[in-house]
Protein backbone atom coordinates (compact mmCIF):
# COMPACT_ATOMS: atom_id res chain seq x y z
CA UNK A 1 0.00 0.00 0.00
CA UNK A 2 1.41 3.38 -1.02
CA UNK A 3 1.48 6.35 1.34
CA UNK A 4 -1.43 8.18 -0.37
CA UNK A 5 -3.53 4.99 -0.19
CA UNK A 6 -2.70 4.57 3.49
CA UNK A 7 -3.60 8.21 4.11
CA UNK A 8 -7.01 7.74 2.46
CA UNK A 9 -7.66 4.64 4.59
CA UNK A 10 -6.64 6.34 7.85
CA UNK A 11 -8.45 9.62 7.20
CA UNK A 12 -11.65 7.96 6.02
CA UNK A 13 -11.61 5.59 9.01
CA UNK A 14 -11.05 8.45 11.43
CA UNK A 15 -13.98 10.32 9.89
CA UNK A 16 -16.19 7.23 10.21
CA UNK A 17 -15.24 7.00 13.89
CA UNK A 18 -16.58 10.52 14.32
CA UNK A 19 -19.92 9.34 12.93
CA UNK A 20 -20.43 6.74 15.68
CA UNK A 21 -22.89 8.97 17.62
CA UNK A 22 -24.72 9.95 14.41
CA UNK A 23 -28.32 9.18 13.50
CA UNK A 24 -29.15 5.48 13.15
CA UNK A 25 -32.10 4.11 11.23
CA UNK A 26 -34.25 1.15 12.25
CA UNK A 27 -31.76 -0.99 10.29
CA UNK A 28 -29.44 -0.69 13.29
CA UNK A 29 -31.94 -2.52 15.49
CA UNK A 30 -32.64 -4.93 12.62
CA UNK A 31 -29.04 -6.10 12.62
CA UNK A 32 -28.79 -6.15 16.42
CA UNK A 33 -31.86 -8.38 16.45
CA UNK A 34 -30.27 -10.66 13.86
CA UNK A 35 -27.22 -10.97 16.12
CA UNK A 36 -29.59 -12.03 18.89
CA UNK A 37 -31.53 -14.49 16.72
CA UNK A 38 -28.47 -16.28 15.39
CA UNK A 39 -26.77 -16.36 18.80
CA UNK A 40 -29.70 -17.28 21.02
CA UNK A 41 -31.68 -19.68 18.84
CA UNK A 42 -30.84 -22.94 17.08
CA UNK A 43 -30.54 -22.70 13.31
CA UNK A 44 -33.91 -24.44 12.94
CA UNK A 45 -35.67 -21.37 14.38
CA UNK A 46 -33.77 -18.55 12.66
CA UNK A 47 -36.31 -18.04 9.87
CA UNK A 48 -39.35 -18.65 12.10
CA UNK A 49 -38.65 -16.28 14.99
CA UNK A 50 -41.04 -13.33 15.31
CA UNK A 51 -39.98 -11.96 18.70
CA UNK A 52 -39.23 -8.68 16.96
CA UNK A 53 -40.95 -7.21 13.92
CA UNK A 54 -37.48 -7.15 12.31
CA UNK A 55 -37.40 -10.80 11.30
CA UNK A 56 -34.44 -12.39 9.51
CA UNK A 57 -34.97 -11.95 5.76
CA UNK A 58 -31.49 -12.24 4.24
CA UNK A 59 -30.02 -15.46 2.75
CA UNK A 60 -28.20 -17.96 4.99
CA UNK A 61 -24.62 -16.77 4.35
CA UNK A 62 -25.56 -13.40 5.84
CA UNK A 63 -27.19 -15.21 8.76
CA UNK A 64 -23.94 -17.15 9.27
CA UNK A 65 -22.08 -13.82 9.08
CA UNK A 66 -24.34 -12.44 11.83
CA UNK A 67 -23.73 -15.61 13.85
CA UNK A 68 -19.99 -15.08 13.56
CA UNK A 69 -20.27 -11.44 14.67
CA UNK A 70 -22.50 -12.41 17.59
CA UNK A 71 -19.69 -14.40 19.25
CA UNK A 72 -17.44 -11.44 20.20
CA UNK A 73 -20.58 -9.36 20.85
CA UNK A 74 -21.66 -11.80 23.55
CA UNK A 75 -18.34 -11.26 25.36
CA UNK A 76 -18.32 -7.47 24.97
CA UNK A 77 -21.89 -7.08 26.24
CA UNK A 78 -24.24 -10.08 26.64
CA UNK A 79 -27.23 -7.76 26.35
CA UNK A 80 -26.40 -7.14 22.69
CA UNK A 81 -27.44 -10.70 21.84
CA UNK A 82 -30.44 -10.82 24.18
CA UNK A 83 -33.38 -11.97 22.10
CA UNK A 84 -35.95 -10.02 24.13
CA UNK A 85 -33.70 -6.99 24.69
CA UNK A 86 -35.43 -5.01 21.94
CA UNK A 87 -34.31 -1.48 21.02
CA UNK A 88 -31.11 -1.90 23.04
CA UNK A 89 -28.95 1.17 22.35
CA UNK A 90 -26.16 1.20 24.94
CA UNK A 91 -22.80 2.58 23.81
CA UNK A 92 -21.39 -0.93 23.73
CA UNK A 93 -23.74 -2.01 20.95
CA UNK A 94 -23.27 1.26 19.04
CA UNK A 95 -19.48 0.95 19.14
CA UNK A 96 -19.51 -2.74 18.29
CA UNK A 97 -21.89 -2.60 15.35
CA UNK A 98 -20.32 0.53 13.88
CA UNK A 99 -16.90 -1.15 14.13
CA UNK A 100 -18.12 -4.27 12.34
CA UNK A 101 -19.15 -2.14 9.36
CA UNK A 102 -15.71 -0.48 9.19
CA UNK A 103 -13.81 -3.76 9.54
CA UNK A 104 -15.94 -5.69 7.06
CA UNK A 105 -15.56 -2.84 4.55
CA UNK A 106 -11.85 -3.69 4.30
CA UNK A 107 -12.97 -6.42 1.86
CA UNK A 108 -13.94 -3.55 -0.46
CA UNK A 109 -10.70 -1.70 0.18
CA UNK A 110 -8.57 -4.74 -0.64
CA UNK A 111 -10.41 -5.32 -3.93
CA UNK A 112 -9.97 -1.68 -4.95
CA UNK A 113 -6.23 -1.84 -4.28
CA UNK A 114 -5.97 -4.92 -6.51
CA UNK A 115 -7.83 -3.06 -9.26
CA UNK A 116 -5.09 -0.41 -9.19
CA UNK A 117 -2.22 -2.92 -9.28
CA UNK A 118 -3.26 -4.58 -12.54
CA UNK A 119 -4.71 -1.55 -14.28
CA UNK A 120 -3.62 -0.33 -17.73
CA UNK A 121 -3.76 3.26 -16.39
CA UNK A 122 -3.03 3.16 -12.62
CA UNK A 123 -3.45 6.92 -12.16
CA UNK A 124 -7.03 6.89 -13.43
CA UNK A 125 -7.86 3.65 -11.65
CA UNK A 126 -6.55 5.16 -8.41
CA UNK A 127 -9.13 7.93 -8.74
CA UNK A 128 -11.89 5.41 -9.44
CA UNK A 129 -10.87 3.22 -6.51
CA UNK A 130 -10.83 6.24 -4.20
CA UNK A 131 -14.23 7.21 -5.59
CA UNK A 132 -15.73 3.89 -4.51
CA UNK A 133 -14.01 3.62 -1.13
CA UNK A 134 -15.06 7.17 -0.23
CA UNK A 135 -18.43 7.00 -2.00
CA UNK A 136 -21.09 9.23 -0.37
CA UNK A 137 -23.69 6.53 -0.98
CA UNK A 138 -21.79 4.05 1.16
CA UNK A 139 -21.16 6.69 3.82
CA UNK A 140 -24.86 7.59 3.99
CA UNK A 141 -26.23 4.05 3.88
CA UNK A 142 -23.59 2.13 5.85
CA UNK A 143 -21.94 4.52 8.28
CA UNK A 144 -24.93 6.72 9.16
CA UNK A 145 -28.12 4.92 8.21
CA UNK A 146 -26.46 1.52 8.94
CA UNK A 147 -25.99 -1.45 6.65
CA UNK A 148 -23.16 -3.65 5.33
CA UNK A 149 -23.17 -2.72 1.64
CA UNK A 150 -19.43 -1.96 1.52
CA UNK A 151 -18.64 -5.52 2.57
CA UNK A 152 -20.95 -7.08 -0.01
CA UNK A 153 -19.91 -4.77 -2.84
CA UNK A 154 -16.38 -5.77 -1.92
CA UNK A 155 -17.28 -9.38 -2.74
CA UNK A 156 -18.85 -8.20 -6.03
CA UNK A 157 -15.72 -6.28 -6.97
CA UNK A 158 -13.51 -9.26 -6.15
CA UNK A 159 -15.69 -11.29 -8.50
CA UNK A 160 -15.39 -8.67 -11.26
CA UNK A 161 -11.64 -8.48 -10.65
CA UNK A 162 -11.33 -12.23 -11.14
CA UNK A 163 -13.12 -11.82 -14.48
CA UNK A 164 -10.65 -9.10 -15.48
CA UNK A 165 -7.71 -11.37 -14.62
CA UNK A 166 -9.16 -14.26 -16.61
CA UNK A 167 -9.95 -16.35 -13.51
CA UNK A 168 -13.54 -16.88 -14.53
CA UNK A 169 -14.28 -19.93 -12.40
CA UNK A 170 -13.28 -17.95 -9.29
CA UNK A 171 -15.44 -15.06 -10.54
CA UNK A 172 -18.49 -17.33 -10.78
CA UNK A 173 -17.89 -18.86 -7.36
CA UNK A 174 -17.56 -15.46 -5.69
CA UNK A 175 -20.76 -14.26 -7.31
CA UNK A 176 -22.58 -17.38 -6.08
CA UNK A 177 -21.28 -16.60 -2.60
CA UNK A 178 -22.54 -13.02 -2.93
CA UNK A 179 -26.02 -14.20 -3.96
CA UNK A 180 -26.19 -16.16 -0.73
CA UNK A 181 -25.29 -13.07 1.27
CA UNK A 182 -27.93 -10.80 -0.28
CA UNK A 183 -30.38 -11.88 -2.94
CA UNK A 184 -30.80 -8.41 -4.46
CA UNK A 185 -27.68 -9.21 -6.50
CA UNK A 186 -29.73 -11.71 -8.48
CA UNK A 187 -30.53 -8.74 -10.75
CA UNK A 188 -26.94 -9.05 -11.99
CA UNK A 189 -27.10 -12.83 -12.45
CA UNK A 190 -28.19 -12.85 -16.14
CA UNK A 191 -25.01 -11.00 -17.14
CA UNK A 192 -22.88 -13.45 -15.17
CA UNK A 193 -24.66 -16.43 -16.71
CA UNK A 194 -24.17 -15.27 -20.30
CA UNK A 195 -20.58 -14.10 -19.75
CA UNK A 196 -19.40 -17.29 -18.03
CA UNK A 197 -21.28 -19.56 -20.42
CA UNK A 198 -19.97 -17.81 -23.51
CA UNK A 199 -16.39 -17.01 -22.45
CA UNK A 200 -15.57 -19.87 -20.04
CA UNK A 201 -17.78 -22.84 -20.88
CA UNK A 202 -17.66 -22.47 -24.67
CA UNK A 203 -14.88 -22.34 -27.23
CA UNK A 204 -14.55 -19.33 -29.59
CA UNK A 205 -16.27 -21.51 -32.22
CA UNK A 206 -19.28 -21.94 -29.96
CA UNK A 207 -18.78 -25.53 -28.79
CA UNK A 208 -19.43 -26.45 -25.16
CA UNK A 209 -16.31 -27.41 -23.19
CA UNK A 210 -17.75 -30.16 -20.93
CA UNK A 211 -15.03 -30.10 -18.26
CA UNK A 212 -15.38 -26.35 -17.71
CA UNK A 213 -19.16 -26.44 -17.75
CA UNK A 214 -19.21 -29.25 -15.17
CA UNK A 215 -16.61 -27.58 -12.94
CA UNK A 216 -18.53 -24.29 -12.94
CA UNK A 217 -21.89 -25.98 -12.35
CA UNK A 218 -20.52 -28.12 -9.51
CA UNK A 219 -18.76 -25.18 -7.89
CA UNK A 220 -21.89 -23.03 -7.89
CA UNK A 221 -23.98 -25.96 -6.68
CA UNK A 222 -21.60 -26.55 -3.77
CA UNK A 223 -21.90 -22.91 -2.74
CA UNK A 224 -25.69 -23.13 -2.70
CA UNK A 225 -25.58 -26.44 -0.84
CA UNK A 226 -23.37 -24.90 1.84
CA UNK A 227 -25.86 -22.04 2.18
CA UNK A 228 -29.25 -23.71 1.76
CA UNK A 229 -28.38 -27.32 2.54
CA UNK A 230 -29.16 -27.25 6.28
CA UNK A 231 -32.56 -25.69 5.63
CA UNK A 232 -33.36 -28.15 2.85
CA UNK A 233 -32.56 -31.04 5.20
CA UNK A 234 -34.85 -29.52 7.85
CA UNK A 235 -37.65 -29.05 5.32
CA UNK A 236 -37.55 -25.28 5.81
CA UNK A 237 -36.81 -24.11 2.26
CA UNK A 238 -40.39 -22.82 1.63
CA UNK A 239 -40.28 -20.83 4.89
CA UNK A 240 -36.88 -19.39 4.03
CA UNK A 241 -38.03 -18.38 0.54
CA UNK A 242 -41.16 -16.74 1.94
CA UNK A 243 -38.90 -14.52 4.06
CA UNK A 244 -36.62 -13.65 1.15
CA UNK A 245 -39.37 -12.90 -1.36
CA UNK A 246 -42.41 -11.20 0.22
CA UNK A 247 -44.87 -10.33 -2.57
CA UNK A 248 -47.30 -8.19 -0.58
CA UNK A 249 -45.70 -4.82 -1.35
CA UNK A 250 -46.67 -2.10 -3.77
CA UNK A 251 -45.09 -0.88 -6.99
CA UNK A 252 -43.23 1.94 -5.25
CA UNK A 253 -41.55 2.27 -1.91
CA UNK A 254 -42.95 4.87 0.50
CA UNK A 255 -40.35 7.28 -0.87
CA UNK A 256 -40.47 6.61 -4.59
CA UNK A 257 -37.16 5.25 -5.86
CA UNK A 258 -36.00 7.58 -8.67
CA UNK A 259 -36.82 5.27 -11.55
CA UNK A 260 -39.28 5.04 -14.45
CA UNK A 261 -42.19 4.25 -12.12
CA UNK A 262 -41.57 7.43 -10.14
CA UNK A 263 -42.15 9.40 -13.34
CA UNK A 264 -45.25 7.34 -14.16
CA UNK A 265 -46.64 7.79 -10.64
CA UNK A 266 -45.97 11.53 -10.74
CA UNK A 267 -47.66 11.75 -14.15
CA UNK A 268 -50.70 10.00 -12.70
CA UNK A 269 -50.88 12.55 -9.85
CA UNK A 270 -50.65 15.43 -12.35
CA UNK A 271 -53.28 13.89 -14.64
CA UNK A 272 -55.59 13.40 -11.67
CA UNK A 273 -55.43 17.10 -10.85
CA UNK A 274 -56.03 18.03 -14.50
CA UNK A 275 -59.04 15.72 -14.74
CA UNK A 276 -60.49 17.16 -11.54
CA UNK A 277 -59.93 20.74 -12.64
CA UNK A 278 -61.03 20.59 -16.30
CA UNK A 279 -63.47 17.65 -16.28
CA UNK A 280 -62.08 16.24 -19.54
CA UNK A 281 -64.11 13.05 -19.34
CA UNK A 282 -61.46 10.55 -18.27
CA UNK A 283 -62.72 7.70 -16.14
CA UNK A 284 -61.04 7.62 -12.74
CA UNK A 285 -60.17 4.67 -10.53
CA UNK A 286 -61.83 5.62 -7.26
CA UNK A 287 -59.34 3.67 -5.17
CA UNK A 288 -56.56 5.62 -6.85
CA UNK A 289 -58.22 8.95 -6.12
CA UNK A 290 -58.42 8.31 -2.39
CA UNK A 291 -55.14 6.38 -2.19
CA UNK A 292 -52.59 7.94 0.11
CA UNK A 293 -50.18 5.02 0.27
CA UNK A 294 -48.42 5.74 -3.03
CA UNK A 295 -45.93 3.02 -2.41
CA UNK A 296 -46.44 2.06 1.20
CA UNK A 297 -46.88 -1.63 1.95
CA UNK A 298 -49.81 -2.78 -0.15
CA UNK A 299 -50.83 -2.04 -3.72
CA UNK A 300 -49.97 1.22 -5.45
CA UNK A 301 -53.16 2.31 -7.18
CA UNK A 302 -53.23 4.84 -10.02
CA UNK A 303 -56.18 7.16 -10.55
CA UNK A 304 -55.90 7.75 -14.32
CA UNK A 305 -53.14 5.56 -15.76
CA UNK A 306 -53.80 1.79 -15.93
CA UNK A 307 -52.38 0.02 -12.89
CA UNK A 308 -49.01 -1.71 -13.09
CA UNK A 309 -48.74 -5.31 -11.90
CA UNK A 310 -45.63 -7.31 -10.93
CA UNK A 311 -45.87 -9.26 -14.18
CA UNK A 312 -45.63 -6.05 -16.21
CA UNK A 313 -42.47 -4.93 -14.41
CA UNK A 314 -40.94 -8.39 -14.84
CA UNK A 315 -41.60 -8.49 -18.59
CA UNK A 316 -40.26 -4.98 -19.20
CA UNK A 317 -37.12 -5.70 -17.18
CA UNK A 318 -36.51 -8.96 -19.05
CA UNK A 319 -36.96 -7.26 -22.43
CA UNK A 320 -34.34 -4.63 -21.68
CA UNK A 321 -31.95 -7.12 -20.15
CA UNK A 322 -32.31 -9.41 -23.16
CA UNK A 323 -31.13 -6.63 -25.48
CA UNK A 324 -27.97 -6.18 -23.41
CA UNK A 325 -27.41 -9.92 -23.04
CA UNK A 326 -27.56 -10.47 -26.80
CA UNK A 327 -24.79 -7.89 -27.16
CA UNK A 328 -22.79 -9.61 -24.39
CA UNK A 329 -23.24 -12.99 -26.09
CA UNK A 330 -21.77 -11.58 -29.28
CA UNK A 331 -18.94 -9.74 -27.50
CA UNK A 332 -18.05 -11.62 -24.27
CA UNK A 333 -15.06 -9.42 -23.38
CA UNK A 334 -14.30 -8.05 -19.91
CA UNK A 335 -15.39 -4.48 -20.70
CA UNK A 336 -18.52 -5.70 -22.44
CA UNK A 337 -19.27 -7.82 -19.38
CA UNK A 338 -18.91 -4.91 -16.93
CA UNK A 339 -21.16 -2.71 -19.07
CA UNK A 340 -23.80 -5.43 -19.49
CA UNK A 341 -23.61 -6.16 -15.77
CA UNK A 342 -24.20 -2.49 -15.00
CA UNK A 343 -27.11 -2.30 -17.43
CA UNK A 344 -28.75 -5.46 -16.05
CA UNK A 345 -28.71 -3.87 -12.60
CA UNK A 346 -29.82 -0.57 -14.10
CA UNK A 347 -32.79 -2.13 -15.93
CA UNK A 348 -33.89 -3.84 -12.71
CA UNK A 349 -33.64 -0.54 -10.84
CA UNK A 350 -35.49 1.33 -13.57
CA UNK A 351 -38.39 -1.09 -14.04
CA UNK A 352 -38.42 -3.46 -11.05
CA UNK A 353 -41.26 -3.99 -8.57
CA UNK A 354 -41.04 -2.17 -5.21
CA UNK A 355 -37.49 -0.93 -5.76
CA UNK A 356 -35.85 0.74 -2.79
CA UNK A 357 -33.83 3.92 -3.39
CA UNK A 358 -30.77 2.26 -1.81
CA UNK A 359 -30.68 -0.18 -4.74
CA UNK A 360 -29.19 2.63 -6.85
CA UNK A 361 -25.80 1.44 -5.58
CA UNK A 362 -26.27 -1.63 -7.81
CA UNK A 363 -25.89 0.83 -10.66
CA UNK A 364 -23.38 3.32 -9.31
CA UNK A 365 -20.73 0.86 -8.11
CA UNK A 366 -20.12 -1.06 -11.38
CA UNK A 367 -20.71 2.09 -13.43
CA UNK A 368 -17.74 3.69 -11.65
CA UNK A 369 -15.45 1.08 -13.22
CA UNK A 370 -16.44 2.46 -16.66
CA UNK A 371 -16.15 6.16 -15.85
CA UNK A 372 -12.65 6.62 -17.32
CA UNK A 373 -13.29 4.79 -20.61
CA UNK A 374 -13.96 8.02 -22.48
CA UNK A 375 -15.80 11.30 -22.03
CA UNK A 376 -19.18 9.85 -23.01
CA UNK A 377 -18.95 7.23 -20.26
CA UNK A 378 -17.63 9.83 -17.83
CA UNK A 379 -20.57 12.15 -18.46
CA UNK A 380 -23.00 9.25 -18.00
CA UNK A 381 -21.25 8.41 -14.74
CA UNK A 382 -21.49 12.01 -13.51
CA UNK A 383 -25.22 12.36 -14.24
CA UNK A 384 -26.06 8.99 -12.68
CA UNK A 385 -23.82 9.61 -9.66
CA UNK A 386 -25.12 13.08 -8.84
CA UNK A 387 -28.75 12.04 -9.26
CA UNK A 388 -28.22 8.72 -7.45
CA UNK A 389 -26.37 10.23 -4.48
CA UNK A 390 -28.88 13.06 -4.09
CA UNK A 391 -31.72 10.53 -4.18
CA UNK A 392 -30.25 9.01 -1.01
CA UNK A 393 -30.32 12.30 0.89
CA UNK A 394 -33.88 11.79 2.23
CA UNK A 395 -32.62 8.74 4.16
CA UNK A 396 -30.79 11.18 6.44
CA UNK A 397 -33.09 13.93 7.67
CA UNK A 398 -31.64 15.03 11.04
CA UNK A 399 -30.08 18.55 10.96
CA UNK A 400 -26.46 17.73 11.87
CA UNK A 401 -26.20 14.74 9.57
CA UNK A 402 -27.95 16.62 6.76
CA UNK A 403 -25.13 19.15 6.75
CA UNK A 404 -22.56 16.34 6.79
CA UNK A 405 -24.06 14.54 3.80
CA UNK A 406 -24.10 17.73 1.71
CA UNK A 407 -20.56 18.88 2.57
CA UNK A 408 -19.10 15.38 2.24
CA UNK A 409 -20.74 14.86 -1.17
CA UNK A 410 -19.40 18.19 -2.42
CA UNK A 411 -15.87 17.33 -1.24
CA UNK A 412 -16.14 13.91 -2.90
CA UNK A 413 -17.21 15.56 -6.15
CA UNK A 414 -14.28 17.98 -6.03
CA UNK A 415 -11.81 15.17 -5.29
CA UNK A 416 -13.13 12.69 -7.86
CA UNK A 417 -15.13 14.33 -10.63
CA UNK A 418 -12.88 17.34 -11.24
CA UNK A 419 -9.59 15.37 -11.68
CA UNK A 420 -11.28 12.87 -14.00
CA UNK A 421 -12.84 15.68 -16.01
CA UNK A 422 -9.45 17.28 -16.57
CA UNK A 423 -7.98 14.00 -17.85
CA UNK A 424 -10.69 12.91 -20.30
CA UNK A 425 -12.70 15.99 -21.33
CA UNK A 426 -13.56 16.16 -25.04
CA UNK A 427 -15.14 19.28 -26.53
CA UNK A 428 -18.40 18.48 -28.41
CA UNK A 429 -17.83 18.25 -32.16
CA UNK A 430 -21.17 19.65 -33.36
CA UNK A 431 -23.83 22.15 -32.32
CA UNK A 432 -26.39 19.51 -31.24
CA UNK A 433 -23.82 17.95 -28.88
CA UNK A 434 -22.96 21.41 -27.51
CA UNK A 435 -26.63 22.03 -26.80
CA UNK A 436 -27.06 18.59 -25.24
CA UNK A 437 -24.10 19.14 -22.93
CA UNK A 438 -25.49 22.54 -21.98
CA UNK A 439 -28.82 20.98 -21.03
CA UNK A 440 -27.05 18.28 -19.03
CA UNK A 441 -24.94 20.83 -17.17
CA UNK A 442 -28.03 22.93 -16.46
CA UNK A 443 -29.74 19.82 -15.05
CA UNK A 444 -26.77 19.15 -12.76
CA UNK A 445 -26.75 22.77 -11.55
CA UNK A 446 -30.45 22.38 -10.76
CA UNK A 447 -29.60 20.15 -7.78
CA UNK A 448 -28.47 23.24 -5.87
CA UNK A 449 -31.93 24.77 -6.34
CA UNK A 450 -33.57 21.47 -5.42
CA UNK A 451 -31.64 21.37 -2.14
CA UNK A 452 -32.76 24.92 -1.35
CA UNK A 453 -36.36 23.93 -2.10
CA UNK A 454 -36.42 20.79 0.06
CA UNK A 455 -34.79 22.72 2.91
CA UNK A 456 -37.02 25.80 2.86
CA UNK A 457 -40.37 24.39 1.74
CA UNK A 458 -41.27 22.70 5.07
CA UNK A 459 -40.35 25.91 6.91
CA UNK A 460 -42.50 28.05 4.63
CA UNK A 461 -45.54 25.75 4.77
CA UNK A 462 -45.21 25.05 8.48
CA UNK A 463 -45.37 21.28 8.00
CA UNK A 464 -48.77 21.34 6.28
CA UNK A 465 -49.85 17.65 6.06
CA UNK A 466 -51.45 18.28 2.65
CA UNK A 467 -48.09 19.24 1.12
CA UNK A 468 -45.51 17.48 3.31
CA UNK A 469 -44.94 14.80 0.64
CA UNK A 470 -44.05 17.38 -2.03
CA UNK A 471 -40.30 17.74 -1.23
CA UNK A 472 -39.87 13.95 -1.35
CA UNK A 473 -41.87 13.67 -4.56
CA UNK A 474 -39.91 16.50 -6.18
CA UNK A 475 -36.61 14.91 -5.16
CA UNK A 476 -37.68 11.53 -6.53
CA UNK A 477 -38.93 12.91 -9.84
CA UNK A 478 -35.96 15.23 -10.43
CA UNK A 479 -33.46 12.48 -9.67
CA UNK A 480 -35.47 10.04 -11.81
CA UNK A 481 -35.10 12.34 -14.82
CA UNK A 482 -31.31 12.18 -14.54
CA UNK A 483 -31.16 8.46 -13.87
CA UNK A 484 -33.50 7.64 -16.76
CA UNK A 485 -31.42 9.82 -19.07
CA UNK A 486 -28.18 8.19 -17.87
CA UNK A 487 -29.77 4.78 -18.54
CA UNK A 488 -30.60 5.85 -22.09
CA UNK A 489 -27.06 7.18 -22.58
CA UNK A 490 -25.37 4.04 -21.26
CA UNK A 491 -27.66 1.73 -23.23
CA UNK A 492 -26.92 3.61 -26.45
CA UNK A 493 -23.18 3.62 -25.79
CA UNK A 494 -23.14 -0.13 -25.17
CA UNK A 495 -25.31 -1.14 -28.11
CA UNK A 496 -23.41 1.03 -30.60
CA UNK A 497 -19.87 0.36 -29.36
CA UNK A 498 -17.64 -2.26 -30.95
CA UNK A 499 -15.70 -4.59 -28.63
Amino acid sequence: MSQPEADILLLSTAFKFLLFPAYRSTDFEVHRNWLAITHSLPISRWYYDTTSEWTLDYPPFFAYFEKLMSIPASFIDPKIVGLHNLQYDAWTVILYQRMTVIISELVLGAALLRFIRGSVDPSRQRILSASLFLHPGLLIIDHIHFQYNGFMFGILLWSILMAREGRKLASGILFAVLLNFKHIYMYLAPAYFIFLLRSYCMSPAGAIIPTRFISLANSVLLVFLASLGPFVLMGQLPQLLSRLFPFTRGLNHAYWAPNAWALVTAADRVLLQLVKRFDVGFSLHESGVVSTSRGLVGDTVFAVIPNIKPFHTFVITIIFQTVFLIKLWRAPTYKSFVTALTLCGYASFMFGWHVHEKAVLLVLVPLTLLAAENYAYYKTFVIASVAGIFSLFPLIFTPAESLIKIIYSLIWGAMILHPLHKQIYEFPLSLPWVLLESFENAYLCGFALLQVFVTLFPLITGGNPDTEFLPLMTTSVYCAVGLVWAFIRLSTLYITQRY
